[in-house]
């Protein structure tokens, strides 16, 4: 599972997959994400919003990404 400060640290590596695992998300969107504090919450947020989900649902499908962008990083090095 992602924590905030781990999504803090890697969103600029993360940011340009984003895309392609949630098509609704764009560049609009992310730039807000750029702009905010707590990046992890808006990002968050943005998905509650954009794909109906709750919270919990968000931050879940958050954490499936990071383990598959891990899972796909540590395989091609």
């Amino acid at each position: 599972m992602m924590n905030k400060t781990i999504f803090e640290e890697k969103w600029d590596q993360i940011r340009g997959q984003i895309n392609a695992k949630w098509s609704l998300m764009v560049e609009y969107d992310l730039i807000k994400v750029d702009k905010a504090e707590v990046k992890f919450d808006k990002f968050v947020t943005m998905l509650q919003v954009k794909y109906g989900h709750t919270r919990q649902k968000a931050r879940e499908e958050v954490g499936k990404f990071w383990a598959e962008y891990e899972s796909k990083n540590r395989s091609s090095t």
